[in-house]
């Protein structure tokens, strides 16, 4: 079979702004090809199988080089793979995609072109500002700040930059910056025009430095600006003041480290991303089946002699419905029960599931259901408590002395993760790392296994540490560590807030 090669745009740094059809490339390609510019996150639309290929392009450190490159894909997809070349922002905006293509072409090799999301109109979007306006003007340029060192003169037009174009984008000239200015006011742009220089566009790690031709080379080199960073030359760049959105969010900039579960810290980090942070994920947990399913099994079997299904966590409610149907059967086989939830987000899983709670205790705790069971007749009622291998005994202990008879049964269990666990102690020692989430006693547990034993205080001396509920303060507090805030709410959106109340309150005080 044929291979066929993708160039995809991967857009310019956030990864929500991907082309849909860049996405769809992603996901069945058998080879993904990367650079340094194209944000990771994207990878985890790869399938588990595809090979992952790092070929650098960084400024002055190129894993590869082009030409490198260029054989790379070639090789790759006359192997008849499907190939996903992921580049920076688009593949034709100075992305040397072109070059890629004519290797392609130069090989009989399928190729097609996805568009993406070009810095150039994306980082100035996320800074404030607009790059066309009808009251300022009608044409914009993008030029290289980094021409091809090979060739004998430049063959930018210096002059008709100046004098004839509105706004003016510059690609990858940080290091050229005072030959740029220098360029533009000798051929006749006043020193008074005002420039931007904006890094790392549309991430949590953007920043803005904005002057004048006059002064922004001593601006730049005084908060030591470097690249990669777009400049934008023109009257729009004043609009900032007014037009500036993204760097406002609450959270800009913290680097917040997620401890949960892999597949269940979505909802944390898109909340968390949405209000400004750059989150790491490190999952210190994953979520595993039981060893054995038979006790469920069983129960499963016998499950008109059940009154009550209650449930602790989303996981119990998808680990019992898994099994569920994986023994051929549906909801109708719990049709006679009656349900009880701790938390929302429990009771709207078991909603996806056709069943809605009947208990939906106010404390999301496991003291809170026993609470809500206090105006129902347990005497005699037989209660099914599908949850964790290391779940509290509370709830089944006090549901017992009401006179139930409970049957707990393990649905899953939690095993500990240190993937990537030397990345997260080198941030840490660096102290490149704001605020840790802790999610549930386990993810503190399995945190401090990872921390070595005689550093673990220095580690986290200028660290903010974030629970979602009193147990899992609790569960942190007994093994030394000082948690700063405690969610009121018991839950995701709980603790979103605690975090932003958390900082507000830092930055008024």
């Amino acid at each position: 079979m044929q291979g066929i090669v993708y160039l995809v745009g991967a857009g310019p740094g956030d990864p929500g702004l991907i082309t849909v059809k860049g996405k769809a490339c992603i996901e069945q390609a058998e080879v993904v090809i990367y650079d340094y510019l194209a944000s990771t996150h994207l990878l985890k639309h790869a399938s588990p199988e595809a090979e992952l290929i790092y070929v650098g392009k960084k400024g002055g450190d190129h894993t590869l080089s082009q030409e490198g490159i260029n054989a790379l894909i070639v090789a790759k997809a006359s192997e008849g793979k499907v190939v996903a070349r992921l580049k920076g922002g688009d593949p034709y905006i100075f992305g040397r995609g072109g070059e890629e293509a004519q290797a392609l072409i130069d090989a009989d090799l399928p190729f097609e072109v996805v568009p993406g999301v070009t810095s150039a109109i994306a980082a100035p979007a996320y800074a404030g500002i607009p790059l066309t306006h009808r009251q300022y003007t009608s044409t914009v340029a993008f030029v290289t700040g980094h021409e091809d060192p090979n060739k004998a003169e430049s063959s930018i037009n210096w002059r008709a930059l100046a004098q004839g174009i509105g706004t003016l984008v510059f690609f990858m000239g940080v290091k050229n910056l005072p030959r740029i200015v220098d360029q533009l006011t000798k051929h006749g742009m006043p020193p008074d025009k005002p420039v931007a220089l904006v890094r790392w566009g549309t991430t949590p790690r953007q920043t803005t430095v904005a002057g004048t031709l006059a002064d922004i080379v001593d601006r730049v080199k005084k908060v030591g600006l470097k690249p990669p960073a777009l400049i934008i030359v023109g009257d729009v760049v004043g609009l900032r003041a007014q037009m500036q959105w993204f760097e406002k969010r609450p959270l800009m900039g913290k680097r917040i480290v997620v401890t949960r579960a892999r597949e269940q810290a979505s909802d944390l980090v898109a909340r968390l991303a949405a209000l400004g942070a750059d989150c790491l994920e490190f999952p210190t947990i994953k979520v595993a089946p039981p060893d054995d399913w038979s006790p469920l099994d069983r129960a499963l079997d016998d499950l008109a002699k059940y009154d009550w299904l209650i449930f602790t966590s989303v996981n119990g409610v998808e680990f019992f419905f898994q099994r569920l149907f994986a023994l051929d059967r549906d909801v109708r086989a719990l049709g006679h029960l009656r349900t009880g939830a701790i938390g929302p987000a429990t009771a709207a899983h078991l909603a996806a599931f056709g069943l809605k709670s009947d208990i939906l205790p106010d404390n999301y705790r496991a003291e809170g259901v026993v609470a809500a069971f206090q105006k129902e007749t347990l005497t005699g009622r037989r209660v099914l408590l599908p949850r964790a291998r290391e779940a509290r005994s509370v709830l089944p202990v006090e549901l017992t002395r009401m006179g139930a008879q409970v049957d707990e049964i393990t649905v899953y269990h939690t095993l500990p993760v240190s993937e990537n666990s030397d990345q997260l102690l080198e941030l840490l020692q660096n102290g490149q790392v704001d605020l840790i989430t802790f999610t549930s006693s386990s993810t503190v547990k399995n945190f401090h296994a990872l921390l070595p034993e005689d550093n673990r205080q220095a580690l986290l001396q200028d660290v903010t540490l974030a629970s979602i509920g009193p147990i899992t303060s609790d569960t942190a507090a007994k093994l030394g560590f000082n948690v700063d805030l405690t969610a009121e709410i018991y839950t995701i959106p709980g603790l979103c807030q605690e975090i932003l109340k958390y900082y507000q309150t830092d930055t008024t005080t």
